[in-house]
């Protein structure tokens, strides 16, 4: 017996299912622009895929999907790639800016005429308008981290201000920032997709649609979008660093991985991220079609293995010695990841302003490691627990590995895997055993990293409950200091304290992020931090 209450949701489906039989499409997600034209003949496309839906073109309201906000949306400054895993601050929307001495002020001097996707013209109304959106707690943003530096950034996010204090228009085209306290890594910040700008006056009209309507000032606008199916972005023509070279991007949705090799080898695909099929690196490389067709950068993080400090026998630093030489990193990624990465000397990857490429690492040696549990008072071992989450294949692939070595020098880790949510909160409450993770870099400055891991808030949200009070009190001094090559060598320094002389982080490898591309693309480049979501502005399509 149908309920009358569903007899309309019961047509809809069935309107579907005839306009399947007819050889129709998938409607758009609600509100969405229109489902995908055909490809006209003659424009030149470039065709990617992913794995899941981005879900949200809003990237105050994502922390994972930034696929859209990188080629819909600019920012006041860029993170440009220079070369290969290296970049430099470059200016976005801001020609210009400006930065007192004290390091607590900066001046913003706007890109005249820059245009949004439906004729806005940029002004500073709009610089405000999308940052303290941000910090307004009714938006319920997801990176205002990337902004609580801002002066009334607190009171603004606590609903005790209507707009956020630090945030001033001095004309049209400046606008003033003042922050709370220094905080060397802000242009860095602004950089991310966290960073990008929107129309007020165009987010004020369209309202909680704008995650699906997106307009924006960046090289593609967004024409439709089947969710989980496809979507069209095409090129635009008054973008103020010219036009894209190429006409149209078309990004399909294909979760499987053998799926999109093959739609790639089809040419149904023109450019493959490796990432999503690792298990098809050999081949690739071993083809004489594809072997000089693949292009690579690093991927700016760091894989590690994490160690709760409170948690005994870990509460012993030659415990934690011990663990870095059980480990051998070159196995690891000869056997999980077909050669393409390097071991890990630290916490900083390489890319990322700060790096230290002079560690000395630690060599894989059981005997060593024996012999520090043994130091410690453990010459028959000890036992631990691997967590993770129940639905990570690859992860159990690298503790299983991890198990494997431990057991060589009498470490007999456990296995433990639970739900995401049990997981998460465990961690946050600082009670979760060792793990294994990365890091990829967010903005490029070494704070991003350490300050993320062992800061004091930080270090026990991420269950480290790393205590040494000299090293957290040069993290909060780094923050503020103006001299860039003054607070990389600290962090140098803070680096190897935790590291060499606490042991409080096992850093395993550095992975490089592969791509293979058909030869009508040209100019492909992976982003300065490797990350799968990257631009596409500046590639080259030759039919």
């Amino acid at each position: 017996m149908v309920n009358r209450a569903s007899l309309p949701r019961l047509m809809a489906i069935l309107a579907i299912v005839a306009l399947l039989a007819l050889g129709g499409c998938m409607p758009a997600a609600p509100g969405a622009p229109a489902a995908p034209a055909p490809v006209k003949a003659g424009v030149k496309t470039l065709t990617i895929a992913q794995d899941t839906d981005p879900g949200t073109a809003d990237p105050q309201l994502t922390t994972e999907e930034y696929f859209l906000p990188l080629n819909l949306y600019d920012r006041l400054v860029e993170a440009v790639t220079t070369t290969p895993g290296k970049s430099e601050l470059q200016p976005g929307l801001a020609e210009k800016w400006d930065v007192t001495p004290d390091g607590l002020k900066y001046t913003f001097h706007l890109r005249k005429g820059a245009k949004f996707h439906n004729g806005d013209i940029l002004t500073a109304d709009d610089v405000i308008f999308t940052f303290d959106r941000m910090l307004d707690p009714a938006i319920k943003a997801l990176n205002t981290d990337f902004l609580d530096m801002i002066a009334g950034a607190t009171a603004r996010m606590d609903g005790k201000a209507t707009s956020t204090s630090g945030l001033k228009k001095i004309d049209d085209n400046t606008v003033e920032i003042t922050l709370a306290a220094p905080f060397a890594p802000f242009l860095a910040n602004l950089a991310t997709p966290a960073g990008s700008i929107f129309s007020k006056k165009y987010v004020e009209k369209i309202g909680k649609d704008f995650g699906i309507k997106p307009v924006g000032t960046g090289p593609f606008k967004l024409d439709s979008w089947t969710y989980n199916s496809e979507l069209q972005l095409s090129a635009f023509d008054d973008y103020f660093r010219g036009r894209p070279k190429f006409d149209q991007l078309i990004m399909k949705i294909v979760p499987e991985a053998q799926t999109q090799a093959l739609m790639f080898r089809k040419g149904e695909l023109d450019a493959f991220d490796l990432d999503y099929a690792r298990s098809q690196i050999p081949e690739f490389k071993k083809d004489a079609q594809w072997k000089d067709r693949i292009v690579s950068g690093p991927r700016v993080g760091t894989y590690y293995m994490s160690i709760n400090s409170k948690i005994p026998p870990f509460d012993n630093p030659k415990v934690r010695e011990a663990v870095m030489y059980a480990i051998d990193r070159q196995t690891l990624i000869d056997k999980l990841y077909y050669g393409t990465g390097i071991p890990a000397k630290g916490i900083l990857a390489p890319g990322l302003a700060g790096y230290n490429p002079d560690l000395p690492g630690f060599k894989y040696d059981p005997e060593k490691a024996k012999a520090l549990l043994k130091e410690a008072g453990f010459p028959n071992g000890i036992e631990m627990t691997l967590n993770q989450t129940v639905d990570s294949p690859s992860t159990l692939k690298m503790n299983e590995a991890l198990q494997a070595m431990l057991a060589q020098v009498g470490i007999k880790a456990e296995i433990k895997q639970m739900d995401s949510a049990a997981w998460s909160g465990t961690r946050k409450e600082g009670k979760l055993g060792s793990y294994t993770s990365s890091w990829s870099a967010d903005f490029n400055d070494p704070d991003n990293f350490i300050y993320t891991f062992f800061a004091p808030r930080n270090a026990v949200a991420r269950s480290w409950n790393y205590e040494n009070k000299a090293v957290q009190d040069q993290l909060e001094k780094a923050r503020v200091m103006t001299d860039m090559q003054a607070r990389y060598k600290l962090y140098q320094e803070i680096e190897k304290t935790i590291v060499y002389q606490d042991f409080a982080f096992v850093p395993l490898f550095h992975l490089e992020h592969l791509f293979v591309v058909h030869p009508k693309v040209k100019n492909f480049k992976v982003s300065w931090n490797g990350w799968s979501n990257m631009p596409y502005y500046g590639i080259e399509i030759v039919e």
